[in-house]
């Protein structure tokens, strides 16, 4: 059941039903390198951050300063990992349902319910995937995130290994100093191929 207008109504009707809520998010889709992340969590029920909210309008400090109080109010955290091989196999969607599923299954906890931003996984767990969830629903912000906390950690690392695309800023996206890396150094072992034909293709119509 996948709903667009999540409201408090629907809210209270899940809240008040069941128990063990996991909220399910991914990270990172559209990067030309890395991989997705994704987290599943389950948080007590009477939690209520001021602040938490999509990651996507939060600054890393500010993610920083709220994944502790995130962390205590957790019941269970996991995540899951979609890496750039399986990206380019089975392709990004497929390979972020995977990662989302793999984060469920991860949980010692069994959810009563998943709550994911958006999508539908393989699972026999009663779901409700909400449209905006990452901006709607608290325990899916809380996922967002934890998933952008712990990705972006991941690309900054790459970044000392492989220090001429700039992932330290742009985490795997498409930035100009980005392409100027791919232009002047080629693609590492953890760039998208499927993602960069574009990028070539681009280059090659300026030849």
């Amino acid at each position: 059941m996948k709903y667009s207008d999540y409201n408090e109504k629907i809210k209270k009707e899940i809240y008040e039903h069941y128990n063990l809520i996991a909220g399910i998010d991914e990270v990172g889709r559209g990067p030309l390198a890395g991989p997705v992340v994704t987290c599943a969590v389950i948080m007590k029920k009477d939690s209520h951050i001021e602040g938490v909210t999509d990651s996507k309008k939060l600054s890393r400090k500010k993610m920083l300063s709220l994944r502790d109080e995130i962390l205590e109010d957790a019941i269970e955290v996991s995540y899951g990992y979609a890496n750039n091989r399986l990206i380019d196999e089975i392709n990004i969607r497929q390979a972020t349902l995977l990662a989302m599923k793999n984060a469920v299954e991860a949980l010692e906890n069994k959810p009563d319910i998943l709550l994911i931003d958006a999508e539908r996984i393989d699972t026999e767990i009663p779901q409700l995937n909400i449209v905006k969830g990452d901006l709607n629903e608290y325990a899916i912000s809380c996922a967002s995130i934890l998933a952008k906390i712990r990705r972006d950690d991941i690309m900054i690392n790459f970044s000392k290994i492989y220090p001429h695309y700039s992932f330290q800023t742009n985490v795997g996206y498409g930035t100009k100093k980005h392409y100027e890396g791919l232009e002047k150094y080629g693609p590492t072992p953890i760039h998208r191929k499927s993602f960069l034909r574009k990028f070539y293709q681009r280059q090659e119509s300026f030849l």
